[in-house]
């Protein structure tokens, strides 16, 4: 209930004749900014209280007793408090200094209640599923952008991590992040977990050798040691593998990590890793190419890769098949530049403050087709706009930050709702 009670108080919901517990009138000029961090729950509010204007902060509770179930009493971050927000005001509070809080009651009406209970008790994956259709294109169009943002920042918590672990090495990143984008979703932990167990630096002194790149993913993948082969590559890699391991004194992974299950034999992790081993071996410097072209059907073509020659007649070691060109599908190839190469330009770009390159990130997913997902799916069902993997990449945030948790009092669909 605390968190209705932050949304009125936000969006100045709560009822005009606001009174102190003591019958004194309030002008609410401010309400201040939203705190997410420890302290009170909204900074900077100016509010009038009889004739007096306060500056200061506001903190919300259900019920007034909870500001000492809260500790507050002996805190000095709450001694800033000019007004105590309550729905029920069942007690007196003090700050740390013993100084009484001015208090005030706020109902919450009753349709935004109604509303509240309705979508956070749904039993649907998207409460608010018969409401959306009803959006203006206006306001729907404004929050899909909107979460196209949020999802290229969230991602950037991910990269800001991986650039402190390898000291503001972009190129070391993106490595990372390719690899795991060539996990495909099954097997992106895993894929990623090789990349990291496999530095970067040891693969260049490699670069012009094929095989001892395949050597390296492979045997730190654990499959040279796993997997059972009575050909001639297997043994080959098995040896350069040995050779390398000593060399830089790697540790491989257990290759149960790699999953097959219900995968097509294209998308085997074998095939996946001897794809990943050509790019690195065809393009040397993939971040430093990727910033500095502009042009996404170049860019496409720098990933068209295919694997080498031993892939083309297996799907895994020691099995022949028919012969098979293995290269990236152009659903894949969407896959890695919507995951891989969209997100590192437009955090690089706001990292260097270039909004070139952010508004370059943007535009490559508006120029791709929507990924096809249950999520993606989904949505389209509702009429919403699937016209581009920005699209598509807008539902998957709204889905997955908004939706799962219900968090529907922050998105602007529930917003419509809720004061409809």
């Amino acid at each position: 209930m605390e968190d209705i009670l932050h949304y009125i108080w936000k969006f100045r919901l709560f009822q005009k004749d606001l009174k102190t517990t003591d019958g004194q009138p309030i002008e609410v000029i401010d309400v201040g900014l939203p705190n997410t961090n420890e302290g009170p729950d909204f900074f900077n509010a100016k509010i009038k209280i009889g004739d007096k204007l306060w500056a200061g902060n506001v903190e919300i509770h259900k019920n007034a007793d909870e500001w000492k179930k809260h500790n507050h009493h002996n805190n000095k971050n709450y001694n800033s408090v000019i007004l105590h927000v309550v729905e029920k005001a069942n007690c007196d509070v003090y700050n740390e200094l013993g100084q009484a809080v001015i208090q005030c009651e706020i109902a919450c009406p009753a349709h935004i209640k109604e509303n509240y209970e309705f979508l956070i008790h749904s039993n649907t994956d998207i409460p608010c599923a018969n409401y959306i259709g009803s959006m203006s294109s206006f306001h729907m169009n404004s929050w899909m952008n909107s979460l196209l943002i949020e999802r290229m920042e969230r991602k950037s918590n991910h990269i800001q991590e991986l650039l402190t672990r390898f000291g503001n090495s972009w190129e070391d990143v993106f490595y990372v992040l390719l690899s795991r984008n060539f996990g495909f979703g099954l097997n992106s932990d895993s894929f990623e977990r090789l990349a990291l167990s496999l530095p970067l630096k040891y693969i260049r002194k490699q670069a012009d050798n094929l095989v001892q790149i395949e050597a390296l993913l492979f045997g730190q993948s654990g499959m040279l040691d796993s997997l059972k082969a009575d050909d001639d590559y297997f043994s080959l890699l098995q040896k350069e593998y040995a050779f390398l391991k000593n060399k830089y004194d790697l540790k491989p992974l257990e290759s149960y990590i790699f999953k097959n299950l219900r995968t097509r034999p294209t998308a085997f992790p074998q095939i996946r890793i001897a794809q990943l081993a050509a790019l690195l071996h065809s393009s040397h410097g993939l971040f430093s190419k990727t910033v500095a072209n502009e042009d996404l059907g170049r860019i496409r073509l720098m990933f068209h890769i295919n694997a080498s020659e031993y892939w083309q007649t297996h799907y895994s070691f020691g099995i022949s098949s028919e012969r098979k060109s293995k290269y990236l599908g152009d659903a894949s190839l969407d896959i890695i530049l919507i995951n891989t190469v969209a997100p590192i330009l437009f955090i690089y770009g706001k990292s260097t403050d270039s909004e070139m390159l952010c508004e370059r990130a943007l535009s490559f997913l508006e120029a791709m087709k929507p990924e096809q997902n249950s999520i993606t799916k989904r949505f389209s069902k509702l009429k919403m706009p699937l016209n581009n993997a920005a699209d598509s990449q807008a539902m998957i945030q709204l889905k997955r930050e908004y939706c799962e948790p219900r968090k529907c009092l922050f998105c602007r669909i529930g917003h419509q709702l809720l004061t409809s």
